[in-house]
């Protein structure tokens, strides 16, 4: 019940009704990735602006962009013809795994000398000189 809700009144966590109703009417299953997002496709070009077909992503979750894979973001992006699911992404020896934005989570990076983590930081060594005006 409680999901049902949150899809009524917040975009913010997966899709609204709306968009799932849209989605569902007017759009195919393609695939899915790791991290659990849905991707669809427009069974026809009736509502693209530029003769393509449009694409859309279902977060699994709270909606984050960067929640997308590499693969999926090409595919959404009109960067690769067929989705992952049909032709899978080459990942070269020297790619690193993708790792979504943790910026304003728990798990963020704070250097030494972060507010969060106390704001205290080592004295400036002899190589800085503060300004001063003349």
């Amino acid at each position: 019940m409680l999901n049902f809700l949150k899809s009524i009144f917040t975009w913010w966590n997966g899709a609204t009704i709306g968009a799932r109703f849209h989605i569902g009417r007017r759009g195919v299953y393609v695939g899915q990735d790791a991290n659990g997002n849905r991707y669809f496709e427009a069974k026809d070009n009736s509502d693209s602006y530029d003769g393509r077909k449009r694409r859309w992503v279902i977060y699994e979750g709270y909606a984050d962009a960067s929640k997308v894979t590499p693969d999926w973001h090409g595919w959404l992006h009109y960067t690769f013809a067929e989705p992952p699911t049909v032709e899978p992404f080459l990942i070269k020896a020297w790619e690193k795994d993708h790792l979504q934005n943790m910026t304003g989570t728990i798990h963020a990076y704070r250097p030494a000398g972060a507010l969060s983590r106390g704001g205290e930081r080592q004295k400036a060594t002899g190589d800085y000189e503060a300004w001063t005006p003349k």
